[in-house]
């Protein structure tokens, strides 16, 4: 909850935030065939020099339909895919991983858009889970009521409320404390006087 959880999925896979994503972008050869692999290898050192994450996908022994379900599922960003098509037009495909949008841009100007694009699905993934937090986060008062909000999402209250007994009264009813926040939900401080703290509680798995 403090470090804000921002790493979802959906019936596709992963979505990983460009954050915390180990490949950032994929640039995928459609085919190896009228310079295409050539291409990828040029957009993909070009993407790597300008500071992402990168894996060129060159693969084109393997189906180019396997290939997009592979990388979805791992959550990759950014995917760019190249073929003979495309490059005979001097555009590239990027595909946005979170929202599964496909655009044409200019090969000219992928590296730009590219970049761009990491920013804004950053901001996105992170406004997504600030408001899946805020949304299922009860405010509360008592042990109780707390106990009562977990059983659907997850419970803050005063850590004075929560008191010396109170993990272990959590604890019974298969909830647990989480971390210690701020009156904000952002992660508190160690030194950070314990007046005006509060416990966030969920179910315990």
């Amino acid at each position: 909850m403090g470090a804000l959880i921002m790493g979802h999925g959906d019936d596709s896979g992963l979505r990983v935030p460009p954050a915390l994503a180990p490949v950032q972008v994929v640039v995928l050869a459609i085919r190896a065939e009228e310079g295409v692999a050539e291409a990828a290898a040029a957009l993909a050192d070009q993407l790597r020099a300008a500071g992402h994450r990168v894996h060129l996908d060159d693969r084109t022994d393997v189906s180019f339909g396997r290939r997009t379900i592979d990388w979805e599922v791992k959550g990759v960003p950014v995917r760019v895919e190249i073929g003979p098509r495309d490059l005979a037009e001097g555009n590239v495909t990027v595909v946005r991983r979170d929202l599964r949008e496909k655009t044409p841009v200019a090969l000219a100007g992928a590296v730009a858009r590219v970049s761009d694009l990491l920013v804004r699905i950053q901001d996105s993934m992170r406004a997504e889970a600030l408001e899946f937090r805020r949304a299922r986060t009860a405010a509360v008062d008592d042990l109780d009521t707390a106990v009562e909000a977990a059983a659907v999402g997850f419970a803050s209250l005063p850590v004075a409320a929560v008191g010396e007994d109170g993990e272990a009264r959590l604890n019974a009813a298969g909830v647990s404390v989480r971390c210690i926040v701020d009156e904000d939900l952002s992660l508190a401080r160690p030194e950070a006087d314990t007046d005006g703290l509060r416990a966030v509680v969920g179910r315990a798995y």
